[in-house]
């Protein structure tokens, strides 16, 4: 589970494969719905890429 503010490691993205490797930061104050098809918003990846949608299988919390 993960929580708004976490920083969270990208491990593999289904939305745009050029943030595989960045660290971002979790947007979403609840747990994903049917709207997002259950993927959490991540942020702050880089200048160059927007924000994604990830599932939980895509990301794991940073060190």
């Amino acid at each position: 589970m993960f929580n708004a503010g976490d920083i969270v490691e990208i491990i593999s993205c289904e939305d745009d494969p050029r943030a595989v490797g960045k660290t971002g930061r979790v947007l979403d104050e609840v747990p994903p719905g049917p709207l997002t098809d259950y993927r959490w918003t991540v942020d702050r990846i880089s200048i160059w890429i927007a924000p994604v949608l990830v599932h939980s299988h895509e990301i794991r919390k940073a060190t």
